[in-house]
């Protein structure tokens, strides 16, 4: 797993939110999937020209995981690094990090797994091609 900043090419920044603290006073664990499935959402619908009302195949998360380092608490600028780490025919392992805006290291780190599916059959599908593309370009 990624180490630094320059361990990423791609960047989205999320903001935090007044709702994200919890009784403690920091960002809730919950809130961090979240930030995970926005940026890549993001990123698939931006460069991947992905339309999620009526794209035939759609990607559904089969896997994630978070390892926290160091807490986030409202207001705070997050800045989430994306990379993928595996790119196969009908799936994708993306790595993720979170950094405070000076950050050099990540406060907290994690994967998430998109398994691509065709919606009328709900089965397995190949990668269409604008969002093969779009992830070949964080492939590290």
């Amino acid at each position: 797993m990624a180490n630094t900043r320059d361990d990423f090419n791609h960047f989205h920044i999320m903001h935090t939110r007044w709702m994200d603290n919890d009784i403690y006073g920091h960002v809730n664990n919950v809130v961090y999937y979240s930030w995970f499935d926005t940026v890549i959402n993001s990123y698939l619908i931006e460069y991947g020209d992905v339309d999620i009302h009526t794209d035939p195949v759609v990607a559904y998360c089969v896997e994630s995981q978070c390892t926290y380092k160091k807490g986030f608490a409202f207001p705070e600028d997050v800045h989430v690094g994306l990379r993928v780490a595996k790119l196969g025919n009908s799936s994708v392992r993306y790595e993720l990090a979170l950094f405070g805006k000076n950050d050099k290291e990540p406060r907290a780190t994690g994967y998430f797994v998109h398994v691509f599916v065709d919606k009328a059959s709900n089965t397995s599908a190949s990668i269409p091609a604008d969002v093969r593309t779009a992830l070949a370009r964080l492939y590290r």
